[in-house]
């Protein structure tokens, strides 16, 4: 029940303002109220909610501007509302200002996809597996991406350097511990 959920997150918002969990918060109750309006026929009063939303998101991004969970709020938001262009936008500049990482490359490669953009979400898929080599973020969505696109034997090599990587991990993690 994201109404009454709203109500406490506000009064958060007045103890500790501008808290980036806080805001990011308040962006997902205002869009998820906004689902629910859409789903009523309510057009003009989601609206308002996801302009609400995009508020919260664009303050925690204000404050945090490398806050995943609030750069991903901001672009459902701004989908929802049927501004693809601003979405994939803001995708953009954060995987170029506020990165690079891995995961903001992989966030825009998503975005690309989801419009149909395969050879750039593919090259940017590629970067995020340049960017950090030792992160299996990128390898597992370059992978993804590849299965997605049915291309099965190119995915297992990435797939394969995502185990190792794991598994390097844990290893070393279990010889610290002991």
């Amino acid at each position: 029940n994201y109404g009454p959920a709203r109500s406490f997150l506000e009064e958060c918002e007045r103890r500790r303002p501008r808290d980036v969990e806080n805001l990011h918060d308040l962006g997902v109750c205002s869009t998820m109220i906004a689902r629910e309006k859409f789903e009523q026929m309510n057009h003009a009063a989601a609206m308002r909610e996801l302009d609400r939303g995009l508020g919260y998101f664009t303050s925690a991004l204000d404050d945090v501007p490398g806050h995943q969970p609030s750069i991903e709020g901001k672009n459902r938001a701004l989908e929802l509302k049927g501004q693809f262009d601003d979405a994939l936008k803001q995708a953009e500049w954060t995987a170029e200002f506020v990165g690079p990482s891995a995961k903001q490359y992989v966030f825009l490669a998503r975005e690309l996809e989801e419009r149909g953009d395969k050879d750039r979400a593919f090259v940017r898929y590629k970067q995020a597996v340049a960017l950090e080599p030792d992160n299996t973020t990128g390898y597992v969505a370059l992978a993804q991406f590849l299965i997605r696109e049915h291309n099965e034997p190119a995915a297992i090599p990435y797939l394969q350097q995502a185990h190792r990587i794991n598994y390097a991990t844990a290893t070393e993690l279990q010889t610290a511990m002991t």
